[in-house]
């Protein structure tokens, strides 16, 4: 069974920086994308950015410019930098895992982090 571990939420100020990271443990054979979304009370699930594991980025329109996802697939490994953070940034982050394989070459699977509370105020 895979666990993704988040950490590096809290609370910042407007304008200010916090780094999230995401670790997967298990028999991990590979994650084809390991990304970052975030929910807002009241509102959907979002897209944030996304890595693969050629180093291929996304990133939602919103953050473009401020946000920088990262990875070690040594690892199996995500940060996400997030600059110039806005009150609108609020919201529970969770690391997503996408086509992962385990070492025994079962899957893709996907799996879900536990999320972690970003919160951007004065």
């Amino acid at each position: 069974q895979v666990q993704l571990v988040e950490s590096g939420g809290g609370l910042v100020q407007p304008g200010g920086s916090l780094t999230l990271s995401c670790a997967a443990s298990g028999s991990i054979f590979s994650i084809g994308s390991l990304g970052w979304f975030r929910q807002a009370p009241g509102k959907q699930r979002d897209l944030v950015a996304t890595i693969t594991s050629g180093f291929i980025t996304n990133y939602a329109d919103s953050v473009k410019g401020r946000f920088t996802i990262s990875r070690d697939n040594a690892k199996n490994t995500a940060w996400l930098q997030m600059n110039s953070l806005k009150p609108e940034d609020t919201a529970v982050y969770y690391c997503n895992a996408d086509s992962l394989y385990y070492s025994n070459y079962s899957g893709p699977y996907e799996y879900w982090g536990q999320g972690t509370q970003v919160t951007v105020s004065s």
